[in-house]
């Protein structure tokens, strides 16, 4: 029996205002670009109506590309309560989806994606693209760079793959809750 040697990755960086995502295709120990995008929300100001369209399109991305595995940035630290809560909600919803469809997701700090793209903790949006943009051979960058923060962790998990301690990696409900339970009571 052949294991599979091809997966493809889709990486989230969620937010309110944008949803960045990149999927990448992984043959044997190489990495392909596949596609890079976002999710424009500012327009909206409900913010229901903002967690509904960034699980729709979620489930959408992966209806579309199959993924494998989920790599999803997660925000640790805020000054504002308010907007972490926000945040924090846009990844759980952006979770909930891919959960949905019982596909393991992985979750990489910030910094922690940087480190893999990069080699430094704390660079630059702009230095992570442009990274990116080397590894992939992606001939130009789009002007907003949450799509590539949203490609960033997908490259990130790629690397991380094999490694045990990445992050919390959930393969479904019953996983989450049970690696979650201070968060129950």
């Amino acid at each position: 029996m052949e294991t599979k040697t091809e997966k493809i990755i889709l990486g989230i960086d969620p937010g309110t205002t944008i949803m960045g995502f990149g999927l990448i295709k992984v043959v044997g120990k190489q990495m392909q670009f596949l596609q890079l995008n976002e999710l424009q929300l500012k327009k909206y100001d409900d913010h229901y109506l903002k967690l509904k369209l960034i699980f729709e399109r979620t489930i959408e991305l992966i209806d579309t590309h199959n993924p494998d595995e989920i790599a999803i940035e997660a925000p640790f630290f805020g000054k504002n309560v308010q907007s972490m809560l926000k945040l924090g909600r846009a990844q759980g919803v952006a979770m909930a989806a891919g959960l949905s469809r019982e596909i393991p997701i992985t979750e990489y700090s910030p910094k922690k994606i940087k480190m893999a793209i990069t080699g430094n903790g704390n660079a630059s949006k702009e230095q992570v693209a442009k990274m990116l943009q080397s590894l992939l051979n992606l001939k130009e960058l789009p002007k907003n760079l949450d799509s590539t923060d949203g490609l960033a962790a997908a490259v990130c998990h790629f690397y991380n793959s094999g490694k045990m301690e990445t992050g919390k990696s959930y393969t479904g409900w019953a996983a989450f809750v049970k690696q979650n339970e201070d968060r129950i009571k």
